[in-house]
């Protein structure tokens, strides 16, 4: 009944910050509010930005369905340069000179990732292997099979590109690596590339628009961010 469900049962629409696990986001909710059950809905790198589900209280149980929605990107690709994370977090691997190319012909290229595909999950991952996160066992130099999985890409496009920087959108089912798909057109294009910066738009139903900068989430007191939360009942409709 609605009346069971608490203020603070429902979604909080974060904007992280750069430099952030979403673990850390929800370690500093929970620590602010004093909330015991405190989850997201879809991991985002630590060096990419926007829109972070955080659920909270009973809107932990809807954390699968939730993570099940679409997602759109917009990043930097850098091409000419490998590293082993495929973002640049990563140690470079290498460097090699970009072939002179322009947005249409970089787009061309973009275009043949557009529909459904098998992705292999990249060693610097939180997928697990035996219950141990793929990242720990790269930092050994470690390197395991990994099982493929289907994604779809609906839309990936350059905006502008200026050598060798391309700024583009990109449009997924949940679980891609963009910077997979950033690895591997460089690889198409035979100058490697990496991912320089990356930024969640959708989620889902829900939009970076809406979000509150986790500095501001957690100045705020839990009246003050009562307003802010998406209630459980509305949650549960979202997808």
């Amino acid at each position: 009944m609605m009346h069971d469900f608490d203020p603070l049962d429902g979604a909080l629409l974060i904007d992280k910050p750069s430099g952030m696990t979403s673990h850390d986001v929800v370690d500093e909710i929970r620590r602010q509010f004093r909330i015991k059950k405190v989850g997201h809905a879809g991991t985002l790198d630590p060096n990419a930005t926007g829109l972070l589900v955080i659920l909270l209280g009973r809107g932990t149980k809807l954390s699968e369905r939730l993570m099940a929605g679409d997602k759109v990107y917009e990043g930097t690709a850098r091409f000419g340069e490998v590293t082993d994370s495929y973002d640049s977090d990563g140690e470079l691997v290498t460097s090699l000179p970009v072939p002179v190319m322009t947005l249409d012909q970089l787009n061309e290229q973009a275009a043949t990732f557009v529909g459904d595909q098998m992705q292999v999950p990249p060693m610097v991952s939180a997928v697990k292997k035996d219950g141990v996160p793929l990242y720990k066992l790269a930092r050994k130099g470690i390197e395991v099979e990994r099982k493929p999985k289907l994604i779809h890409i609906y839309n990936f496009r350059f905006a502008t590109y200026d050598e060798p920087l391309g700024v583009f959108r990109l449009a997924s089912t949940k679980g891609t690596y963009v910077r997979s798909i950033i690895h591997d057109l460089g690889q198409k294009l035979g100058c490697g590339a990496h991912l320089s910066s990356l930024r969640r738009l959708v989620s889902g139903t829900f939009d970076v628009k809406d979000t509150l900068p986790l500095d501001t989430a957690l100045s705020l007191s839990i009246s003050q961010i009562q307003p802010s939360v998406v209630p459980f009942i509305k949650l549960a409709q979202a997808q």
